[in-house]
């Protein structure tokens, strides 16, 4: 009976994996009986594991293998050892960690953010950003635990509190247009307070300090000069298209050339890591800014992004642009720059999908030099 148990638990994980991969992970609901984990406490459970990183030689997506047992010692280290975990759910999380939902019987809930097999330091620059934010009075998750691992156990982990909201895409959806208003003035006033904080060098945020810049000219090179070299190489661009990204690369420094200091920027701002909710009085406001890659860099470059993705609409520009206007060489120069090199880095990451959207802002821009 035991055996026919253990294979049946072995049949369901199985059966849930593949669903996984054919369904948006955000719409399944995990839920296993406790009666089979009790039996098997060291089976294990496979997930589509991610962050997305922009960095050079980030990790593509991968299957994690996390057992039970990994899972029950985390939430036990964090609530006791009379907590016990009822439910697992797989949430987005990118192409690199495993994001889960834990559930604990007595329905506290917490975000799991795991790579099992790796002594990942990249959670001690996300914890350190977030506690950044959160002291300047942006609203991110409350961070409970952070685990960097060792050689001899390689298990990397943030568990962090979970916020019951929807992302910005889904609130778009949910709520009115002048709900949808009321967000992105919101969003604009969290925008705003994060760029108001300032640096005398441009640099990633991190703990240590990462190397710093005076010139935003050098350091929008040392973020941009591998993906550059890297779509040098990509098949998927036509050669025309590679030798236009050379020659704007090439005059890169007068074309983003600008008068401002070094601000602090979220740099990782879309739909995705916005998470928004209706407060007490039934007013749609943005609850939590999550996933930073936080830089001292030229706020324009940020707010271009939010641009590209259409994660901001005029009613966030016009909010935004009352405390930080924005003049005529942003719309006509360095908008366009800055929104044609995460494109570049877009179509290496993730392919053709993103080509004819960067071919098109190519265009725009080698109509410029």
């Amino acid at each position: 009976m035991t055996v026919f148990l253990m294979e049946k638990a072995r049949s369901l994980i199985a059966r849930i994996v593949c669903q996984l991969r054919e369904r948006d992970k955000r719409r399944l609901r995990w839920q296993f009986p406790p009666s089979i984990f009790s039996l098997r406490a060291d089976c294990v459970i496979a997930f589509g594991a991610g962050e997305r990183d922009n960095t050079p030689g980030a990790m593509s997506i991968h299957e994690s293998d996390i057992s039970w047992q990994v899972l029950r010692q985390i939430v036990t280290d964090w609530a006791g050892t009379s907590a016990e975990l009822a439910e697992v759910k797989p949430l987005d999380g990118g192409m690199i960690n495993t994001t889960l939902c834990l559930t604990l019987q007595d329905g506290d809930r917490a975000v799991l953010k795991i790579s099992p097999h790796r002594v990942n330091r990249d959670y001690e620059r996300e914890v350190h950003q977030l506690n950044l934010l959160r002291s300047i009075g942006i609203p991110t998750p409350e961070v409970y635990r952070l685990d960097i691992g060792s050689l001899d156990d390689p298990r990397s982990y943030i568990l962090m509190e979970f916020i019951d909201a929807c992302d910005l895409a889904e609130a778009k959806h949910r709520c009115s247009i002048s709900d949808f208003d009321d967000i992105q003035m919101h969003l604009a006033e969290i925008v705003a307070m994060i760029h108001s904080h300032t640096s005398t060098h441009y640099q990633r945020v991190t703990d240590p300090a990462a190397p710093a810049f005076e010139k935003w000219q050098d350091f929008y090179r040392h973020v941009y000069d591998p993906i550059v070299e890297e779509a040098a190489k990509n098949p998927e661009l036509p050669i025309k298209a590679r030798k236009q990204i050379d020659r704007i690369h090439e005059r890169l420094d007068g074309l983003i050339a600008h008068t401002d200091q070094p601000r602090l920027t979220h740099w990782d701002l879309w739909s995705t890591n916005l998470l928004t909710r209706q407060d007490n009085t039934g007013k749609w406001r943005l609850c939590a800014v999550i996933d930073p890659m936080c830089k001292y860099a030229h706020c324009e470059a940020e707010l271009a992004y939010l641009d590209l993705f259409h994660t901001s609409t005029h009613t966030f520009s016009k909010a935004y642009q009352q405390q930080h206007r924005l003049d005529d060489g942003y719309h006509r120069v360095r908008k366009p720059i800055y929104q044609l090199y995460p494109l570049i880095n877009h179509v290496n990451l993730f392919g053709h999908e993103y080509v004819k959207p960067m071919l098109a802002a190519l265009e725009k821009v080698a109509g410029l030099v």
